[in-house]
């Protein structure tokens, strides 16, 4: 009797698939062969389309493609079902809605900003090396890739020190899917509490404003309480749930990459080069979804308007057509196209803060750490939102 599915019988939208490095392998097949895979209702209520090469998920998220993001843009969203929060907050919002958020926002996440937030990223790292180089195992998925930019995100917002490790708590609640950590809290319950936070801080700002972005988005009188809400939301996941596993991995890469660590030191691997590498190999963000707006001929097959399309992201970013030897980590990588921010109009607005938090911190682990030693395997969280690390217990070794 079978007991497995096909990737063409499977929802591509179970979390239990990504749990494991299997997915790597998985992803790079369905690259190389240009897949294109239909998952029926499940995880979606009437299903969606996969894609997978480097190729075919550029052409989805181009900014000239018949798609929106505004029905949503995770698995579980469609023209029929879709998030209540399209068109008002920035990731799903297109057009004009669209440009004046990113107009708001883009200033306190601009490269500008991000170099002046590199002295707070430099002292949360040193504050954790402090702790961690005696010699116990460290797990760096909950001891630096969880605080660093979380801290950073923090401040952006204007989140008092002494709530910003709630905030941190709830986050990971909130976008660390299905997995058993977080049993305590759903996911659906711990995104509500960060909300409920907006709520509050925003009716505090509006008695005493600030610099932070809370501020700066509820003196925009075009905007309602609810729309404030909603892209403080928006700017929370995406400056700390994916950037947390992209540092976290690229201490994963300082653990197994032989020679990485000296090369960062001595200055024969290039800083920036490494960061692209890093990005491209995590790829935590797992997948964007897309609905059609028109007839639209994606690899051979035709879609009629209200088309879910997912574009998965790690898949496209280790596509063999387009990577050379993609499961290999290299330190001096180019070209790398990696699409890790996405693609088009909605490529991520903090890139360059991400770019510069995984800089500080490869700079301050060559500069202080002799060795990183991988005591186990990482774990994988079980989720299909973020690619994420659940665990890296790893052991530090100073210089």
């Amino acid at each position: 009797m079978r007991t497995t599915k096909t990737v063409d019988e499977a929802d591509l939208g179970d979390p239990d698939l990504y749990t494991t490095p299997d997915r790597h392998a998985r992803w790079r097949a369905l690259a190389a062969e240009d897949a294109m895979v239909w998952s029926d209702p499940g995880s979606s209520p009437a299903g969606f389309w996969s894609v997978f090469s480097h190729r075919a998920c550029a052409a989805v998220l181009a900014p000239s493609a018949p798609f929106t993001s505004e029905y949503g843009m995770m698995i579980g969203f469609d023209r029929d079902h879709p998030d209540t929060s399209g068109g008002r907050m920035m990731v799903v919002s297109e057009q004009e809605q669209h440009r004046e958020l990113r107009r708001l926002v883009g200033p306190l996440l601009s490269r500008a900003a991000a170099r002046e937030l590199a002295e707070r990223v430099r002292t949360e790292v040193s504050g954790v090396l402090d702790q961690a180089l005696d010699g116990e195992v460290c797990d760096v998925a909950a001891a630096i890739g969880s605080r660093i930019p979380a801290a950073v995100v923090c401040d952006i917002l204007g989140v008092p020190a002494e709530d910003q490790d709630m905030l941190i708590e709830l986050t990971q609640h909130a976008f660390g899917g299905a997995d058993e950590q977080f049993d305590g809290m759903t996911p659906r319950q711990a995104h509500t509490e960060i909300l409920v936070y907006f709520d509050e801080l925003i009716s505090a700002r509006r008695k005493r404003s600030g610099s932070d972005l809370v501020s700066t988005l509820v003196a925009d009188d075009r905007l309602t309480t609810d729309d404030v809400i909603l892209n403080c939301d928006n700017v929370l996941i995406g400056g700390n749930e994916t950037t947390r596993h992209a540092i976290t991995g690229a201490v994963h890469a300082l653990a197994t990459v032989p020679g990485l660590l000296t090369g960062l030191r001595d200055g024969s691997a290039d800083i920036d080069t490494v960061v692209e590498e890093v990005l491209r190999w995590t790829s935590p963000a797992m997948h964007v979804l897309r609905v059609t707006t028109g007839e639209v001929t994606i690899n051979g097959r035709h879609l009629p308007p209200g088309t879910p399309v997912v574009a998965w992201l790690p898949a496209a970013n280790r596509d063999p057509a387009e990577f050379d030897d993609p499961d290999t980590f290299r330190p001096g990588r180019k070209p790398n196209r990696h699409i890790t921010f996405g693609h088009g109009v909605h490529h991520c607005l903090g890139s360059a803060l991400a770019r510069i938090e995984l800089s500080v911190v490869l700079r301050a682990l060559a500069e202080r750490i002799s060795r990183v030693e991988l005591v186990k395997e990482p774990a994988w969280l079980r989720a299909i939102v973020v690619q994420g690390y659940r665990e890296l217990p790893v052991r530090f070794t100073g210089r």
